[in-house]
């Protein structure tokens, strides 16, 4: 009997304890902090962050529970890269995605402790000191190089097979831009192969794009290759329609440029590679070091016409041209 008294009082005792706090019963969960660094506007790459997004679901991730993007936009102004890029380090992100050499540079400059992601950026990562090697970059930065400025060359045989007469090709580049003298010299090379002058036209600011094109029809040239940038990219509209009221075909590295009215552009499958930089944000997120992941080369590649355009250039693009193309906008 007195037993039985004893193990009611326990019971009572216990049913009328407070619960333990929530806190203590579970351990709130981690959401990630992602910085975003990027000279571009954005308008400009919003349809690259959506692929990285898209990237990030793959893997489970769910924005707003398991992580948030901390964006960083120096909008064409790449002086401000310094200021943004610190901003990100003392909001102590967990990493930051970069989308060019000039914010890469930047990040890397702000901490040598928070791992930086490439996303696509374009040129030679060692030449550029942000990785040892492709194999080990052996410090806090890793990830996808475009390849941007060796495929300059290859733009330029492509406008060769397109415009046949081609003689005289304007140049559009910034000389600020970090890889700009690399892309040239690629563009060099390929102008020697084929007989073709160049004639450099330096851009650094969207008032500069209109007096590059007076100063192309003036040099009388037949065509224009830009180089790329952030500039470009956010000006994309203002060098397509320009391209079209001076009459000049022109190719760009990106196909936002002829979504927006450019004629054609090749180079590596930007949107793929920002999906791609997913997967190492997603190692880094569950503890792998930048040191330790191989910094990689893009394996897709895209020819995008637009044949509306080389209509209203009077150009037939021809079909070994065509054949090739991985979109044509009609």
């Amino acid at each position: 009997m007195i037993t039985r008294i004893f193990f009611v009082i326990v019971a009572f005792a216990l049913a009328i304890l407070p619960a333990p706090p929530a806190a203590e019963a579970q351990q709130p969960k981690k959401v990630s902090r992602i910085g975003f660094l990027s000279a571009a506007t954005p308008t400009a790459l919003s349809a690259r962050l959506d692929a990285f997004r898209h990237g990030l679901r793959e893997f489970g991730y769910v924005e707003g529970e398991d992580f948030v993007i901390e964006y960083r936009y120096a909008e064409g102004k790449v002086d401000r890269l310094t200021e943004l890029a610190a901003e990100l380090v003392r909001l102590k992100v967990d990493v930051i995605v970069t989308a060019a050499p000039s914010p890469t540079r930047a990040a890397k400059e702000a901490t040598s402790t928070i791992p930086i992601v490439m996303s696509g950026v374009g040129g030679d990562p060692m030449k550029s000191g942000f990785v040892a090697s492709l194999a080990r970059p052996g410090g806090n930065v890793t990830g996808l190089t475009a390849l941007s400025q060796e495929l300059s060359g290859k733009r330029l045989e492509l406008l060769k097979e397109i415009v046949p007469t081609l003689f005289r090709m304007a140049v559009l580049g910034t000389s600020t831009n970090s890889g700009n003298a690399q892309s040239l010299e690629e563009t060099e090379l390929a102008a020697r192969a084929l007989g073709v002058q160049l004639r450099y036209l330096d851009v650094r600011r969207p008032k500069d794009i209109e007096t590059a094109f007076r100063d192309a029809r003036k040099a009388r040239a037949d065509a224009v290759l830009v180089l790329g940038g952030p500039l470009f990219n956010s000006q994309r509209t203002q060098v397509a329609a320009l391209a079209a009221k001076n009459q000049l075909p022109a190719i760009y590295p990106f196909p936002e440029s002829v979504e927006a009215g450019g004629l054609v552009s090749y180079g590596a499958n930007i949107s793929d590679l920002y999906r791609r930089a997913a997967t190492y944000v997603d190692k880094i997120l569950k503890g792998a070091k930048p040191s330790d992941l191989p910094a990689e080369q893009p394996t897709k590649f895209e020819l995008v016409i637009n044949l509306k355009t080389a209509k209203a250039l009077g150009l037939t693009i021809p079909q070994s041209v065509l054949f090739r193309a991985d979109q044509v906008i009609k």
